[in-house]
């Protein structure tokens, strides 16, 4: 596991965006960014899920956090501008923004995958998280110190057989990280850098691996070290790296 310890007002004071924040690492990531202080836009694209983690942050007496339904998968260019206008409205800036929303998408040999599959795993995973980032780059550079994660996998950096458009959406996401941290780098107070989980007890990992036991994989609580590391103030000037959470 990553070895750090945060300290309890890391993050006090911040505004940080979680995607995917209505379940697994997302959720976990979420909770874990108020414990330590700071108010936490939850989006993703089941109400429900966020309401719940809502409740849990404000039952917890953490600052406020905010939900923000939002479909990645069919949101239009118009939609992304009219949100970064209300985050602008509401918060003045952002100061860390997690990209963890993604789909695995069919487990198959690239000849056999349709292309209407591999356009929506691109789509989610890729499409997505780039339109979010230029849209929100305006308000992070806003901030006096603030962060990008992108979650990556170890697909991602090696190809795999049978990994079909996740493998390919994680190989652009990394490289998506190293050309925004390439041109921030000594230009703007916004660093990016992704992680890669590993194996987690989530449900995706158990579509991924049907037949593997989850009790032999850490929970999302768990693997939260790093994501404090890098959405907080002791990370400053680290850009354009890649983390293992394990």
């Amino acid at each position: 596991m990553f070895d750090y310890s945060a300290r309890p007002d890391l993050l006090k004071g911040r505004t940080i965006m979680v995607t995917g924040a209505g379940r697994g690492i997302g959720a976990a990531a979420a909770k874990a960014y108020a414990a330590h202080g700071a108010t936490v836009l939850l989006l993703g694209k089941t109400e429900a899920n966020l309401s719940q983690v809502y409740d849990e942050i404000e039952a917890a007496g953490h600052p406020k956090p905010a939900v923000i339904p939002f479909n990645l998968e069919t949101a239009l260019p118009h939609q992304y501008d009219e949100l970064a206008a209300m985050i602008e409205s509401e918060f003045g800036h952002i100061d860390g923004l997690l990209h963890n929303a993604s789909i695995i998408g069919p487990r198959t040999p690239l000849e056999q995958l349709s292309g209407d599959n591999f356009m929506r795993v691109m789509q989610i995973n890729v499409n997505a998280m780039f339109m979010l980032t230029s849209t929100l780059l305006p308000l992070l550079k806003l901030s006096q110190d603030a962060s990008v994660i992108f979650t990556s996998s170890s697909v991602g950096r090696k190809g795999r057989a049978y990994w079909g458009a996740y493998g390919v959406s994680k190989f652009a996401t990394e490289g998506l990280m190293q050309t925004l941290a390439d041109e921030l780098e000594g230009v703007a107070p916004v660093r990016a850098n992704s992680i890669n989980p590993g194996a987690t007890r989530t449900s995706m990992r158990a579509q991924a691996y049907p037949g593997e036991n989850p009790e032999n994989n850490p929970l999302p609580e768990q693997i939260m070290p790093v994501y404090l590391y890098l959405m907080g103030p002791d990370s400053t000037g680290i850009n354009g790296q890649a983390f293992n959470a394990q």
